[in-house]
């Protein structure tokens, strides 16, 4: 039975992890706006979950090795580092910059939408499963 509800939160979860080291990379961008020859980097969002969700590294697609039945099968965290790509510039900047605030701002915004609605389904889940156990 708590497999079941294992599955049925994974999803929202490991969703919910990777949006949130999604926006630790996009706000660094943004913190280093100014910072010569830093280059912006971002997530794969599609890519880093997948991976979460299969319980792979996502460099080399084996899975992870556990010694003890207890521990999880995955770290998103892996998963993550491992999907960070460099941002291809739209202009190039005299100092090596590549960061384009404008596009930092949309993404930063975007991915904080997408996280708000993770942690929604999260609640609703947990609601739906509350009411359920009470009858």
């Amino acid at each position: 039975m708590l497999n079941r509800l294992d599955d049925m939160l994974n999803f929202n979860t490991q969703a919910l992890r990777i949006r949130e080291q999604r926006q630790q990379v996009l706000a660094s961008n943004i913190a280093n706006a100014d910072t010569p020859n830093y280059k912006a980097r971002d997530l794969d969002f599609k890519a880093a979950l997948q991976s979460a969700l299969q319980g792979t590294s996502a460099t080399d697609g084996t899975a992870l090795a556990t010694t003890a039945p207890g521990h999880l099968a995955g770290n998103p965290g892996v998963a993550a580092e491992a999907g960070l790509l460099y941002r291809t510039p739209a202009q190039g900047s005299v100092d090596g910059n590549t960061v384009n605030m404008d596009a930092e701002r949309a993404a930063f915004a975007d991915n904080a939408v997408h996280y708000e609605f993770n942690l929604t389904r999260i609640t609703q889940q947990i609601k739906s499963m509350m009411a359920a156990i009470q009858g």
